[in-house]
């Protein structure tokens, strides 16, 4: 459901989203300093402007914490040629910190950030070909210095044909544009151009959760889809760059735990081939949700998953 669209031109490559309920906050690639628009979810315009005097080299993601801090990932890299890619944080009295992080095999390009609830971040790098990969940090962030990170998963998504995007044929549906974690850390959701795939995470394990089938949730139609957020009643947001629409799907996280509690009630969730624990594996076992070429219908999804859940447990009791 289209919650309003977009009109500020410095929301035109938006690439990054959050929501504190109240207000949302929005990210754009590029500029030669930090800026984070605070819009108004009622008609999306810009209250405030919050910045930081730190020259990025390509912002890609946001992900907003408990204590209102506003995490931004500098880990742009469409060459792959960065030696290191950044953090930075920006404090709720004003002010921001950068934290530098490499990555233990080389450069990647990643668009999307998945901070959990003890404020440890996670990477998902955006691959052509073969599995994105799940990164964090090996220790605490450190401002003097940059920090390794380690490898600590994997994620492989099946190609989908979801109109939208800017490529052509299915490569769109499996690159990884964007990420959230919910307020609580219970729910993670993956986004690519075309698709939302949303995971459970009861413990608040982000890694875990990624292992887990997931919810597909087809997002059609978007010009070129990257941001992602959560809302703090469970509802996901989606939007893209080029002033488009934000879109509002309520009920997401209480469908997906129905879904997988339905699913789980009658079969264990398969694990990776192979037995790999840190191999996130949707394509085996995910929950989709087909929409064809038409918009989600908001209230309409929401009610569809939950009646699915229902029967599967009419099913299996």
């Amino acid at each position: 459901m289209e919650q309003c669209r977009l009109g500020d031109d410095r929301l035109a490559e938006l690439s990054g989203l959050a929501s504190d309920g109240t207000h949302w906050y929005a990210v754009s690639d590029g500029g030669s300093s930090l800026r984070v628009l605070v819009l108004d979810p009622a008609d999306c315009s810009v209250r405030d402007v919050r910045t930081a005097s730190i020259n990025p080299y390509d912002v890609e993601d946001l992900a907003l914490a408990a204590d209102g801090s506003l995490w931004l990932a500098d880990t742009g890299d469409n060459r792959r040629r960065r030696e290191d890619v950044a953090l930075h944080v920006m404090r709720p009295g004003g002010g921001a910190t950068l934290y530098r992080l490499s990555y233990p095999d080389g450069a990647h390009d990643a668009e999307a950030l998945l901070l959990d609830r003890n404020r440890v971040p996670h990477i998902v790098t955006k691959e052509p070909i073969g599995p994105a990969g799940v990164y964090r940090p090996t220790g605490p962030l450190a401002a003097d210095r940059t920090v390794a990170m380690e490898r600590v998963g994997s994620l492989s998504l099946r190609s989908t044909q979801t109109p939208g995007g800017p490529l052509n044929g299915a490569l769109g549906s499996i690159l990884v544009t964007g990420g959230s974690v919910s307020r609580d850390g219970t729910a993670v959701a993956v986004r690519t151009y075309t698709e939302a795939y949303v995971y459970n995470a009861p413990d608040g394990d982000v890694v875990a959760a990624l292992t887990r089938p997931p919810l597909r949730i087809p997002l059609p139609n978007e010009q070129q889809g990257e941001a992602i957020a959560w809302e703090p009643d469970g509802s996901l947001l989606s939007a893209s760059e080029g002033k488009q629409p934000v879109r509002r799907i309520p009920g997401v996280a209480e469908a997906a735990r129905a879904l997988e509690s339905a699913t789980t009630d009658g079969a264990a969730t398969r694990p990776a081939p192979g037995g790999d624990a840190d191999q996130a594996q949707p394509s085996s076992g995910q929950h989709e949700l087909s929409t064809g070429q038409s918009l989600l219908l908001a209230g309409a999804v929401a009610a569809l998953l939950i009646a699915v859940a229902g029967r599967l447990r009419r099913r299996n009791g």
